[in-house]
């Protein structure tokens, strides 16, 4: 038996929210947490861009974002939706009318930023071109381009002005008799970020895209983001997040599915539990670590995968998990099995070898799955 059948202080009770559709995806309501990012191409270089969006699908992306700056971007945008495996929306910023048009060329959501796409005129026309093309919306609050009323109402960027944009945008949506919208409240400031999302998760039904953005790097982006995000999904807020690295989308979305894996929200691929290792470790667990998450990238059933270094955590760690490797001294190490100590191994065949286990696990899951089904 799971564990966690047997600890309720691990249960998540997620916030309940409107489900409304991205393309084929589901957000909000009873739906996984959809993890999504976004391309850093020029939009108008379609095979890059595309190149860039299947990457991040192969890495898990339930949605891809591409900005849409400018009307050859509208134009290359039909051709990448139409090669895309994933639903994609169109980030619009200062200009209504490329939202018209990338509604046109078949984005599956438009996100629009209320602090400067203009007139609560050019909204409503969004709005028609959204409902006209089967597009849902996201208001995509920035506390960086809040607008100048709000501004001068509350002095600076604050969860108020943010929750009071947000909400104001949401009437006008209503005001127009449309419903299929989410909600972003986002700053680089972890407190105010988190701070918004609470007033805005209070405020609507809607369901809500979390975000931290421009985090940072990969190290201080991801950090920032799991301390952010994570703690607003453990309240149970949150239908889809993006986390926002200054690095490859598909690093964005590794993180993003660590996120949500080491609250029990998502499960894909191989969870590797690993020791920092010290001077008791039997082999080199640093980089038989490394070599391992190369390795079994392809997986993508949820299974899990203990590596440690020696025998004072190893055996306990192993018995939680599908598949472990303890270091026992002598150049080798014992092979766990469904938490039962299965073989002894010798270190320098055990990534081989530990590998082959994985897979032969993951079949034997799928297999069990699509019988099930």
């Amino acid at each position: 038996m799971s564990l966690n059948h047997i600890r309720p202080w691990r249960d998540i009770y997620r916030r309940k929210s409107r489900q409304i559709m991205v393309g084929n995806v589901p957000v909000g309501g009873d739906a996984p947490i959809a993890v999504q990012t976004m391309t850093n191409t020029l939009t108008t270089d379609v095979a890059a861009t595309v190149a860039q969006v299947q990457a991040a699908a192969e890495a898990g992306a339930d949605i891809v974002r591409i900005s849409v700056p400018d009307e050859a971007s509208s134009k290359a945008l039909k051709e990448i939706v139409r090669e895309s495996p994933v639903p994609i929306v169109a980030d619009i910023h200062f200009h209504y009318k490329r939202g018209i048009e990338a509604a046109e060329a078949g984005a599956a959501c438009l996100r629009i930023n209320p602090g400067n796409i203009g007139d609560e005129t050019r909204v409503k026309e969004v709005i028609k071109a959204a409902r006209d093309h089967n597009c849902s919306i996201r208001i995509g609050v920035n506390a960086g381009s809040l607008e100048k009323h709000l501004l001068e109402k509350y002095g600076e960027p604050c969860p108020e002005a943010m929750v009071e944009s947000g909400l104001e945008h949401i009437r006008i949506l209503q005001d127009n008799d449309f419903h299929e919208f989410k909600i972003s409240v986002k700053a680089s400031d972890v407190f105010l970020s988190a701070a918004a999302y609470q007033g805005i998760a209070e405020a609507t039904d809607a369901p809500i895209h979390l975000g931290i953005t421009e985090a940072g790097g990969l190290v201080s982006g991801t950090i920032k983001s799991a301390i952010g995000l994570g703690n607003l999904l453990w309240m149970g807020i949150g239908d889809t997040i993006r986390v926002s690295l200054s690095a490859d989308p598909v690093e964005e979305i590794k993180v993003g599915f660590e996120i949500l894996k080491s609250l029990g929200l998502r499960h894909r691929g191989v969870n590797i539990i690993s020791c920092p290792s010290c001077a008791r470790q039997g082999f080199d667990v640093i980089k038989t670590v490394e070599a391992l998450e190369h390795r079994l990238e392809h997986i993508k059933t949820p299974m899990s995968l203990s590596i440690i270094g020696c025998v004072v955590n190893g055996p306990g760690e192993a018995l939680m998990t599908d598949v472990g490797f303890t270091g026992g001294g002598a150049g080798s190490g014992m092979v766990y099995l469904a938490g039962k100590a299965s073989h002894k191994m010798s270190n320098d065949q055990m990534i081989d070898h530990i590998v082959e286990e994985v897979e032969k696990k993951a079949a034997a899951l799928d297999a069990i799955q699509e019988a099930a089904e």
